[in-house]
């Protein structure tokens, strides 16, 4: 459906990657990944044509309709929902303008007749008469109610605003879907209907996301860019990462047990092809898994951080009460006479669309905010580390290096003790003594975790950890989160981290009261689902 062939682009005088050959087939799902600034958004736009590459080219079948999620929240303020999803067809909602301009004329002629009845017939086979019914269906599929669609675009606020983008991306059947970050500030009832609304897709997707979760449920194959280099991987993101593991290995052993290491990667095919979560794509991901060879095999440069933490000693009996605590800002109330004690092994998950409700709860905890009523009580040995949403306040205004910087949390001085912290973060040579005031914002959430690495807390709280990471540090941090045996409370939209780290659940509702179970997120998931 769309090939790629010698593509090369330039970047400020460098190469982003070069001599790229692949091909982009029907029925599948591809997964773009590379590290930040590798050029992930920028390869989907020379797809879609929005950005020239220095050479090669980008060819699509005739006929081939392009489906691309917009970026721009404020560019159909002047029109309704409604007609905002239908423009995702830009020739059918060209149809009906002109056709309802038609009939609206006062002085309608019979030439006119002739053209409405022309595009009358284009418009009932392109689908016209269904648009608003198959537009509400998605929309409600993402969880934009009934009440928001007829109305401006610009009432709505921003979170509206994505998913109505991503519903005019979905809408009228498209060939080819380009999507960039789909499911960023989408709540978990409206990435499963993606989820699902992707693998009943019969044409092309390919998609750029830093949902590991959701990459290994649709994905069919993997594109990786690294070594500004472009390739194509069979399998989801969980086969791609675990072979370029096994893949390092062997490389780093090519004169050590090599047939060991092959017979290891064979076996490891093997395993992933007939292992699937999804029953609708199985089939045909086993039979190209079984076309693998080990020479096929992802090898990566990526540097992944390490994240450990160490708290300084074992958290006593009483650890956290909270009782009836209630709290409203701006004159919405976002937390109910909310009550909890955090016992011995609790790593508690923060999950549900209410994020207020997490990030007041947490401002409480910490001493940031007082509750209007309840109380907050710690325990004697209880010692937290707090990972805030919003990280401004720590760097706005300072001049201070890395280095600096942590000092200023540390009970150890030594330079060599905090570029130890540094280092684990990939701050590395002179990197560590760059102004903080000048950092992006992956680096400064690794900034954030090297300080509460050297906490020594023997409770963690983070609110939205996972916000500005690249996935290799995700995957660092849900590796550190799962294996620290302290107290852990975590808001996170990650699906895999807070399944695979958390034992027990926090659901705010829309109206601040706390529905709290002791399971994992997808046995709470589950049992929402069968109690509807």
């Amino acid at each position: 459906m769309i090939t790629v062939t010698d593509l090369s682009l330039q970047y400020g005088g460098q190469p982003l990657f070069s001599h790229v050959d692949l091909q982009f087939t029907r029925g599948n799902c591809y997964g773009i990944i590379g590290a930040n600034g590798a050029g992930k958004s920028t390869f989907l736009k020379i797809l879609s044509g929005e950005l020239e590459s220095s050479s090669g080219e980008v060819t699509i079948l005739p006929n081939t309709r392009m489906s691309v999620l917009k970026q721009d929240q404020n560019a159909y303020d002047e029109h309704t929902v409604i007609d905002t999803v239908v423009m995702g067809n830009k020739h059918l909602y060209d149809i009906g303008k002109e056709m309802n301009a038609l009939y609206e004329k006062e002085d309608f002629t019979d030439e006119d007749g002739l053209r409405a009845a022309d595009l009358q017939a284009e418009y009932a086979e392109l689908g016209g008469y269904e648009a608003e019914s198959d537009a509400s269906r998605i929309l409600q599929g993402l969880g934009v109610g009934t009440e928001h669609h007829y109305e401006s675009m610009a009432t709505l606020d921003g979170r509206l605003k994505v998913k109505v983008l991503l519903a005019q991306a979905l809408f009228g059947n498209p060939d080819l879907l380009l999507l960039d970050e789909p499911t960023n500030n989408l709540d978990i009832n409206a990435v499963n209907w993606l989820e699902d609304f992707l693998l009943d897709f019969p044409g092309t997707v390919i998609v750029v996301s830093h949902d590991r979760h959701f990459l290994n449920t649709i994905c069919t194959h993997i594109v990786d860019i690294d070594y500004n280099k472009i390739k194509m991987y069979v399998g989801n993101y969980d086969f791609w990462y675990d072979s370029s593991q096994l893949m390092q290995n062997l490389l780093k052993n090519q004169n050590k047990k090599k047939e060991e290491k092959i017979k290891e990667l064979q076996d490891f095919i093997s395993r992933f092809s007939a292992n699937k979560s999804k029953s609708k794509q199985a089939t045909a991901r086993r039979k190209l898994l079984d076309k693998l060879t080990v020479e096929e095999m992802p090898a990566s440069s990526r540097r992944y951080p390490w994240v450990g933490f160490s708290p300084d000693r074992e958290v006593g009996k009483d650890i956290l009460f909270v009782t009836d605590v209630s709290k409203t800002i701006d004159g919405v109330k976002v937390l109910d006479k909310v009550s909890f004690i955090v016992g011995h092994g609790d790593k508690i998950a923060f999950v549900g669309d209410n994020e207020n409700a997490h990030t007041a709860l947490f401002k409480i905890l910490v001493g940031e905010m007082e509750p209007d009523e309840g109380a907050v009580k710690w325990g004697q040995t209880a010692t937290f580390s707090y990972f805030p949403k919003d990280n401004t306040p720590f760097f706005e205004g300072c001049n201070d290096n890395l280095v600096e910087w942590l000092r200023q949390y540390s009970s150890d001085p030594h330079e060599a003790y905090l570029r130890g912290f540094l280092g684990r973060m990939l701050f590395s040579g002179d990197d560590i003594y760059k102004p903080v005031k000048v950092l992006s914002g992956g680096e400064k959430v690794r900034c954030m975790l090297s300080r509460m690495m050297l906490s020594g807390a023997n409770v963690l709280l983070l609110d939205q950890p996972t916000n500005h990471l690249d996935l290799e540090s995700i995957a660092a941090l849900n590796n550190g989160l799962e294996a620290v045996g302290c107290n852990v409370l975590v808001s996170s939209h990650d699906h895999q981290l807070v399944q695979t780290v958390c034992n027990r659940v926090f659901d705010f509702t829309p109206d601040g009261k706390l529905i709290d179970r002791n399971m994992t997120y997808d046995e709470y998931l589950e049992s929402m689902a069968a109690a509807q």
